[in-house]
């Protein structure tokens, strides 16, 4: 009796362990509703043959992550307006937003995921469907939440793969240098012209690539991430900032908050840069308005006199990135882009906003996708 016993529920138990693995490995593909339009927001300058920076503000939904063929139609779109429009050539220099690469961990995930209503929800989902690579990455995790790092870890290989496969070939597509905004991946390098992730910290990095599709130079790590204790992202120890040379001229790009900090300017002129890229995002539906909230953890510069609460977070923004404020930054031209969507529960913010002979040039209305355009 024991034995039957045992033996039915070993069956049971079999049984179920390979529905649970049928339905983990199934990944049924949906029908994708998404709207391609984007507006020209901001265009300064006379066109020339000295190249332009173009932002492209994004407008983006779980859903445009789906599989990395429709992020790319979409991208694809916001790019092929532009050229319509005689914006790109082959000194354009395209920026796009902070994490427009990081979402990518929820790619060729199940509907389930997609149709959460709060963003903890679907991390459950990520982490359900895929019980192998999140248990593997759950003992690998760092930091102070070991599952946020493990959300980001466990698909980290592909999600390389597919930014590299994505952003280098929408650059080799229309012909154009591009700051493909920034992506977490721990211990993200370029070797022999790949991106490779290592085993260490988790760093939200960012990679230009040429008008080839090829990443130049190596990833730029984010300095100053926000909270980077309890998100388990890794502050760039080195402190070190990659300048690449662009047909338009020397490029620095500043991840986020790294805008924030002056000392980062005096170092790029040093270097000589010209043109200054910002990748940037703000968490949080209306939190550009709402009054600013300081630096929230991560060191604050001797040099910065803003106090918490005498802005917003708009002002905030626009008044201690100092792209081309002579004499902190010495460049050309500077742009911040931010991202824009809906991820769940979780809302943005965010203006993007352009510089030039210490004027700022900002769109006022940041609905839907928009794009900012400066002639150099």
């Amino acid at each position: 009796m024991r034995k039957l016993l045992y033996l039915t529920f070993s069956m049971a138990l079999l049984a179920a362990l390979t529905t649970y693995a049928m339905w983990a490995a199934d990944r049924p593909v949906g029908h994708y509703l998404s709207d391609l339009r984007i507006n020209l927001a901001v265009d300064q300058g006379t066109p020339a043959d000295r190249g332009n920076l173009l932002g492209i503000q994004p407008e983006l939904f779980p859903t445009d992550y789906q599989s990395p063929e429709r992020l790319h139609r979409k991208l694809a779109a916001y790019l092929q307006a532009a050229r319509d429009q005689g914006l790109l050539n082959g000194k354009t220099v395209v920026v796009l937003p902070e994490h427009v690469g990081t979402w990518l961990m929820v790619s060729g995930e199940k509907d389930e995921l997609y149709q959460a209503s709060t963003l903890k929800e679907a991390m459950n989902w990520l982490a359900v469907s895929n019980p192998l690579k999140f248990a593997k990455a759950l003992i690998s995790a760092e930091g102070g939440n070991r599952l946020d790092d493990a959300h980001l870890r466990m698909k980290a290989k592909a999600m390389a793969r597919d930014y590299q496969a994505l952003f280098g070939g929408l650059a080799r597509e229309f012909h154009v240098t591009l700051v493909a905004g920034s992506i977490v991946l721990p211990e993200p390098s370029i070797i022999d012209g790949t991106l490779k992730i290592g085993r260490g910290a988790l760093y939200n990095s960012s990679v230009v690539f040429n008008n080839d599709g090829l990443p130049i130079g190596q990833p730029q790590r984010q300095m100053h991430p926000f909270f980077a204790e309890q998100n388990g992202v890794k502050a760039n120890a080195e402190h070190s900032l990659n300048v690449v040379d662009t047909p338009a001229g020397k490029l620095g790009v500043l991840i986020g908050h790294d805008s924030w900090y002056p000392e980062n300017y005096l170092r790029l002129n040093d270097q000589s840069v010209q043109l200054v890229a910002v990748p940037a995002f703000v968490p949080g539906r209306g939190t550009w308005e709402q009054p600013w909230r300081g630096y929230r953890g991560s060191s604050e510069p001797a040099s910065v006199n803003l106090k918490p609460g005498e802005v917003s977070e708009g002002q905030a923004w626009q008044r201690l990135t100092l792209t081309t404020r002579v004499p902190a930054s010495q460049a050309v031209a500077g742009m911040s882009v931010f991202l824009r969507g809906q991820f769940w529960d979780q809302g943005s913010a965010g203006h993007s906003f352009l510089s030039r002979n210490g004027q700022q040039f900002a769109d006022g209305n940041a609905q839907g996708a928009r794009l900012l355009n400066l002639w150099l």
